[in-house]
């Protein structure tokens, strides 16, 4: 059977589960994350939870089963069996790595106490983060150990094309594997940076972080 990160992979090379209006449940790959993607017409629970559980809950939902494991009513049941929590659901994208070095001046930074360090250790391991003259990028290990790109871009400087910019170095900075970015449904302007970037959506996500 397919783990998560077979699952991640395949996506990342354009190969998606059956467009069949299932749901398919595996382990977590962590203690840390459990959640939700979905794909087109195909959805994936990933969680330490009782397979029959899941599958029972969706059936019991009242709406589109093609939505069902998006529909609050399943993500607030999820959280509360779980006692976990999670923020916003993403649009979940994901991009080629890139050969060459940043165009931007870009200097590591080895700073545990860093905002975005401190935020990224809650989701991810073996955090990295680099600053640029107005932004930060950051990369680290995600669910299933995936490779996972966040930015940041000072209100400052912003509209002008620095996050494409940051999202692009990721890519850079990637050695040689798929980068990932999951960004809010609502912020279209930092969706539009990472397309801008060539990240690919490829789904939804709900991920659920231990409290």
């Amino acid at each position: 059977m397919e783990g998560l990160r077979d699952i991640l992979d395949a996506a990342a090379r354009g190969v998606f589960p059956p467009a069949d209006g299932g749901t398919t449940v595996v382990a977590q790959d962590s203690p840390r994350d459990a959640g939700v993607l979905a794909f087109t017409a195909h959805s994936v629970v990933f969680t330490d939870e009782d397979p029959e559980w899941v599958h029972g809950t969706l059936r019991a939902l009242d709406c589109d089963a093609l939505a069902a494991t998006m529909n609050p009513r399943f993500l607030a049941a999820f959280l509360a069996r779980t006692g976990r929590r999670t923020d916003t659901v993403d649009v979940m994208t994901v991009a080629d790595p890139l050969p060459g070095t940043p165009s931007l001046a870009l200097r590591e930074i080895a700073d545990p106490d860093h905002p975005r360090v401190v935020s990224s250790r809650k989701r991810r391991d073996d955090v990295r983060v680099w600053t640029a003259d107005g932004g930060v990028v950051v990369l680290g290990r995600g669910i299933g150990g995936r490779l996972e790109a966040a930015v940041e871009v000072d209100e400052a400087v912003r509209h002008r094309g620095l996050g494409r910019a940051l999202a692009t170095a990721a890519r850079q900075l990637a050695a040689g594997e798929p980068v990932w970015a999951q960004v809010a449904a609502g912020n279209a302007r930092s969706l539009r940076a990472f397309q801008a970037a060539g990240y690919r959506p490829v789904g939804a996500e709900a991920l659920f972080v231990a409290p």
